[in-house]
């Protein structure tokens, strides 16, 4: 579980990074984490749609996923997400999860930038297209 890694981790970290990212509000979507101990975690335990739509009303700025592919997933299939940023590293593995999945809708994305950084690593931002007739 992403959190739990995290969690265990951040709190012990230094610098400037480590300090913003420790205070920061964190919301963790989890139908089994009771009571997180890290500074500033809430957990949204009930219905996905509901309480992100919920969140996404309170909350100011950017509301930012780490590293949860399943949530992910559910946020796209739920038109939930305003943005999605991917990296591209320039290897090839040859076998692995698919990063989407089994999604029961196609989903239209627009590039919206992309650029180039270190040894050819892309970053490319996409945010959902306009519905086509």
């Amino acid at each position: 579980m992403t959190y739990e890694g995290f969690a265990a981790a951040w709190p012990s970290m230094e610098g400037e990074f480590a300090d913003k990212f420790n205070s920061m509000p964190k919301y963790v979507v989890s139908s089994t984490l009771e009571g997180p101990e890290w500074a500033n975690s809430t957990v949204l335990g009930g219905d996905l749609v509901e309480e992100v739509s919920k969140l996404k009303d309170t909350v100011e700025g950017n509301i930012v996923v780490h590293g949860s592919a399943q949530l992910v997933r559910g946020l796209v299939e739920h038109d939930l997400v305003d943005e999605m940023r991917l990296m591209v590293f320039p290897v090839v593995l040859g076998s692995g999860k698919r990063l989407f999945g089994d999604m029961p809708d196609k989903k239209r994305l627009r590039l919206a930038a992309s650029k180039t950084v270190g040894d050819g690593i892309a970053i490319l931002t996409y945010e959902p297209a306009a519905s086509q007739p």
